[in-house]
């Protein structure tokens, strides 16, 4: 019964969690409301981000930015869950405060690069599927950054671009280096 609680309880929260900080990007960006995957991210977000808006300073407006309130709402969100996690599966012991946090930075780190992952992935799908997508300049503005370092690197081989395949398998290889960290995160946070 826990199992089938946390699952839920995980993908609910990271999914929100993560939408927050594709929100927190997407402002830093200059992207914002302007898209249909920023419209769809400020309807997914706004109940939490709206009341941490009062809270925390505004950032100025323009690209380069940071959204204090939606990256503040990331972070709430993960150590909601990361509380959850300890209650749920800590045996009885009252979670600490600084593991929780640790726990919840560690999460946001992963789901941020579970993101990018599905961001080059669309990116790359929408290029051999429909190119000309209304999302595709979005998704292309999105991975840009990431992706434009690689691209200085690695030439394109038979009209092929191997960036997006290039920061799969970076992205996928701090994955693997975070998971391994993870049995210590969980002894401090259980």
């Amino acid at each position: 019964m826990n199992q089938a609680l946390w699952l839920l309880l995980e993908t609910l929260g990271s999914l929100l969690a993560t939408a927050c900080v594709l929100r927190t990007y997407m402002n830093w960006l200059g992207l914002g409301a302007r898209t249909q995957i920023g419209q769809f991210v400020i309807a997914v977000t706004e109940w939490i981000v709206r009341p941490l808006r009062g809270v925390l300073p505004a950032a100025r407006k323009g690209p380069r930015s940071i959204d204090w309130a939606s990256l503040a709402a990331a972070l709430l969100l993960a150590i909601v869950l990361a509380i959850l996690f300890v209650l749920i599966f800590g045996r009885g012991r009252t979670p600490a405060f600084g593991a929780v946090v640790l726990l919840a930075l560690f999460w946001l780190v992963k789901w941020s690069l579970w993101l990018l992952t599905a961001l080059v992935l669309l990116l790359a799908v929408l290029s051999w599927v429909n190119p000309h997508a209304p999302i595709a300049p979005t998704v292309d503005a999105l991975t840009q950054p990431f992706l434009a370092p690689i691209r200085r690197v690695v030439p394109l081989i038979g009209g092929v671009d191997l960036s997006p395949l290039v920061l799969i398998l970076l992205v996928q290889l701090l994955l693997t280096l975070l998971q391994s960290a993870m049995p210590s995160f969980m002894a401090l946070a259980a």
